[in-house]
This record gives C-alpha cells, structure tokens and sequence, in this order.
C-alpha cells in the first residue's frame, strides 16, 4: 500500500509538472511581443529594487500594430512607480502591459517555469476585478493601512508591518532589515505563513466556538473561517497546505477519515498537486512538506531517543524543530549554499513569541475598530515583543553558517534520518519487552 501511494503521488507530480510547464504560448515569435494583456492571477509582490511581480493569464500579445491571441500564465515585472496602481485594484484585475520578453536570469532565475518572463515598462488597467476580489482588496488594502499607516506604538512603528507580514503575508512594510535578520539566524521560515500561523487562528476560533458549539460544529465552523482566511490571504502553497491538512482533519474528526496524521498529509499532498499543480515549483511547497515529514516521523522518533535526557518542557519543540531541519537539510544546502544550525535553538525562543505577537496583533486590530482610543494599550507591548524578537535573531545571527557541499549535506541527511528511525525502533522494542517471571 505504501509503494502504491508513492507510485501515484510521483505520477501525479510527473503529470502535474509536465501540465505547468507548458508557459506561456504566443501566437508571434516571441521576439517580436512588444506588449501583452490578461488577468492578474495573484497579488502583487515587492521584489529587489522597489518593483513589483505578478502572474498574468494571457488573454493577447501584440506587436507593433498586430493583436493576436495568446495563452497560459506569464510572469510579469513591473516597475517601481506602478506597484501602487497594481495593489489598489488587486487580483482579478484586466490590466495590458508594454515592454519586452526576455529570459529570466540572476535572481528571477526561478520565475521562468515557461521559458520567458516580461518586463514592463508601463501599465494599463482595463477593468477592474469582480466584486467579490474587489471587496477581498478592500479588506487587504484596509488591514495594510490600519497596520502601517496608523500603528503607532511610540516612537516606531516596525511591528505594524511585522503584524501584516504575519497575518496576511504582505512584507510590503516588513523593514528589510528584520528579513536579513531572520535568514541570518536561520528562522526565515518564521515570515513564511505556513502551519505554525494557521494554528494560531485555529486555535484562537477554537477557544471561541468550542464551548457554545461543541466539539462537531466548532470544528465545522473552524474550517469555514480557515477557508474565508486563505481567500483573503491568497494563494500560499505552504498555508494551502496547512488549510487543506485542517480540512482533512475535519473529515476524520466527523468519523469520514482515520485520524493518521502522515496520511492526512500524504492525502494533502496530492489534493494540493491535483487542485494547483504549479505549486509543485514553489520552494515554500517542497519545503512545507519535507518540513512536515521531519517532524511527524523523525521529531517523533527524537522525542522517544531524547526522553529522560532533555528536560520535558523542552523535549517537544526541540525533537520538532531537529526533525524538520534534518528533512529540510538538503534542500535548503541545495538553494542557498549554508545550513544555519542555531536557527533550531533561535526557532525555540521566536516561535512561540510570534504566536503571541500574531494573536496580540489581532487584538489590536479589534480593539482599534471598537475602541480606537484604547489600542495604544497593546501598543507598547507589540512594540517590546518585535524588540525582543529582533533582538534574538541578531543574536543568533552572530554565529556563522555552515557551508556545505553538494552531495554531502543529502547523504548524511538520508544516513542520519535512518540512524534516528533505527534507534527509535531498537529502543521501543527494548522498552516494550517483557522481563521473565524468577
């Protein structure tokens, strides 16, 4: 059975990335495209330099005075000065674009899963989105000004754009300093909405409808806020993850699944894969899901090898957090060339100390709706726990990285992840043994 699953998850994924390769189709040669028009599929995002990226559905190209159709998803850089026009109206969002194809390289290398990007060097928006993403813009342009614009916690400001960063994944206002900060001490993983933020708004919903709802209904209503959630946030393939991980374990709570969590994940992989198969070349994606391995097979193997020697406050989140980081170890080495160990004791300190600032954040919002005059309260405190956090990624961030060599880092990886897996299994059945009766 599990040579089955595997064998149609990697067909899947065969499939699904043979379908997302396609790119874009022109019906010019592609030199001659001197302008393009489509559909905004997703938010934009701030990139180096001040400029925005964004992935259109192709609708035309053009060039010189000839309209053609065109096709598929083409990823598009627009410059600095329209990033403002591109937020306001949002995804959904007609929009025609001049400029030039050209292959991505350097930094953008990633981007060009069809062979080319466009770079724009002007915009046009020719109709603005439907209303159910207008009113979904609204609520993000609303929620970014509140955070940003009107977040004034004393002197700074900087946990506003941290809180946006955190709830809805906009690191417009995110300082650019704390990303570094973050990647330096190896928790860059922290600023990537993913399961650890979900479980946040889980739980908080959880501690709201439990009680009124019962167990059933909470659960229900749970996953109906989770989806409105993700709808306003939008397409992150690590907190897509997440929400269909949540959604499946609804199903097992109302009896229509086993409550198994590597299969929810296995059956959350392949939802995912079938629903989005671009998201297969998302790093966030590959990342989110070996990450997931690591800590329900080897940080549950850590937890049992580590019992007795580390004390029991700590040994949960450290079994977790080594599991994860040895799953993730090759590919992280692979994409940026060091390993960061200390993030797993730095992991330790800001994790829970962003829940906190998450679910504090959402209580400055809701106070800053009712009782404007009162959210200077929690001010203060949001603005000493962004002190605290930064503080400690700096710290841990003195400490230097590992470099590491292309075929080393995936063997011992593997080798290590076997050993933890094998000790674990020789030590259950050590202490599961039965002493002879004298």
């Amino acid at each position: 059975m599990l040579l089955a699953a595997f064998a149609a998850g990697a067909a899947l994924g065969i499939g699904a990335g043979s379908s997302a390769l396609s790119g874009a189709v022109f019906g010019i040669p592609n030199e001659t495209v001197t302008g393009i028009s489509g559909k905004l599929l997703d938010d934009p995002r701030r990139v180096s330099g001040g400029g925005s990226m964004v992935t259109l559905s192709l609708a035309a190209a053009f060039a010189g005075g000839a309209t053609v159709s065109a096709s598929g998803e083409l990823t598009v850089f627009f410059r600095e000065g329209d990033a403002g026009r591109l937020r306001e109206f949002g995804r959904g969002a007609e929009v025609f674009a001049e400029g030039r194809l050209q292959k991505p390289s350097g930094a953008f290398r990633g981007f060009g899963a069809g062979g080319h990007v466009f770079g724009a060097d002007s915009l046009h928006v020719t109709s603005a989105a439907g209303p159910l993403e207008s009113f979904r813009t609204g609520i993000r342009l609303g929620l970014a000004e509140r955070l940003t614009g009107d977040a004034r916690g004393g002197d700074d400001a900087a946990w506003g754009g941290l809180a946006l960063a955190l709830l809805l994944g906009i690191r417009d206002g995110l300082d650019s300093g704390m990303v570094g900060l973050y990647r330096d001490a190896g928790i860059s993983y922290i600023l990537a909405l993913s399961g650890m933020h979900l479980a946040v708004v889980i739980a908080l919903v959880s501690f709201l409808l439990k009680k009124p709802l019962g167990v059933r209904p909470a659960a229900i209503a749970g996953a109906v806020v989770i989806a409105a959630y993700c709808f306003v946030v939008g397409p992150l393939p690590s907190l897509y993850r997440s929400a269909i991980m949540y959604a499946l374990g609804v199903l097992a709570v109302l009896g229509m699944l086993r409550r198994d969590a590597l299969s929810v994940l296995a059956m959350a992989f392949l939802v995912q894969l079938a629903v989005t198969p671009k998201a297969g070349f998302s790093l966030s994606f590959v990342l989110s899901y070996l990450a997931m391995v690591g800590i329900l097979v080897l940080g549950k193997s850590l937890g049992e090898i580590l019992r007795g020697w580390v004390p029991r406050f700590l040994l949960g989140p450290l079994a977790l957090s080594l599991g994860a980081f040895i799953a993730t170890a090759a590919v992280v080495s692979r994409v940026f060339g060091d390993l960061r160990p200390v993030g797993i004791l730095a992991g330790l300190v800001v994790a829970p100390l962003t829940s906190v600032f998450m679910v504090a954040s959402m209580a400055w919002l809701a106070l800053d709706s009712l009782l404007p005059a009162l959210s200077p309260i929690l001010a203060r405190p949001l603005s000493l726990l962004y002190d605290i956090m930064e503080g400690t990624a700096r710290l841990a961030g003195l400490l230097p990285g590992v470099k590491t060599g292309n075929a080393t880092v995936p063997f011992a990886s593997l080798l290590l992840a076997a050993l933890i897996v094998a000790l674990d299994a020789k030590l259950r059945s050590r202490r599961n043994r039965l002493r002879p009766f004298p």
